[in-house]
């Protein structure tokens, strides 16, 4: 395991610290748990928008798209555990 220090606020610090302790875990396993969660959740959201950026050229290349209205209707139905049809791409270009 690596060492690495850490210089704190001293209001973070007693933050950490209080949190910590409600969750009867030292403060070190604290502040390895959040930096995880955090460090995992920006993985997750710069995933997210490479997959909108895919999304968005492949919109933009093939000039196909899915009404909103329709998807909007889907989602609703698959919400209430409907089981709809997938709305078909359509062209959206003249």
């Amino acid at each position: 395991m690596a060492t690495t220090s850490l210089k704190l606020p001293e209001d973070v610090k007693r933050l950490a610290a209080a949190a910590a302790k409600l969750r009867g875990i030292s403060s070190h396993a604290f502040m390895v748990e959040a930096i995880r969660e955090v460090a995992s959740a920006e993985e997750r959201r710069a995933a997210f928008v490479a997959q909108a950026v895919e999304a968005r050229a492949e919109t933009l290349r093939t000039g196909s798209g899915h009404p909103a209205a329709e998807v909007h209707d889907y989602l609703q139905k698959r919400a209430q555990g409907k089981k709809p049809p997938r709305p078909a791409a359509r062209p959206w270009r003249s």
